[in-house]
């Protein structure tokens, strides 16, 4: 069963800690419970999305920089 991680807040998505740093996570990556899938930036915040259920990465749905909404789905898991 697939499983959606959606955005628990409104603000800018980053799928790496850095500029031209690795993405957190990739289509194809296997991820565990409390992995960091990408960073959510709110008022000056860098906020962490971690994964809830282990599986693995089926599809990425925004790209680096992209602003996101409050329950946009991030990403698929299965």
């Amino acid at each position: 069963v697939d499983q959606a991680v959606t955005a628990s807040m409104v603000g800018t998505f980053y799928s790496a800690a850095a500029p031209g740093a690795k993405s957190f996570v990739e289509i194809g990556d296997t991820v565990q419970v409390g992995q960091v899938l990408c960073i959510i930036e709110a008022m000056k915040m860098m906020n962490q999305i971690e994964c809830d259920k282990p599986g693995r990465v089926v599809s990425v749905l925004v790209k680096n920089g992209d602003p996101v909404e409050f329950g946009q789905t991030l990403f698929v898991i299965e």
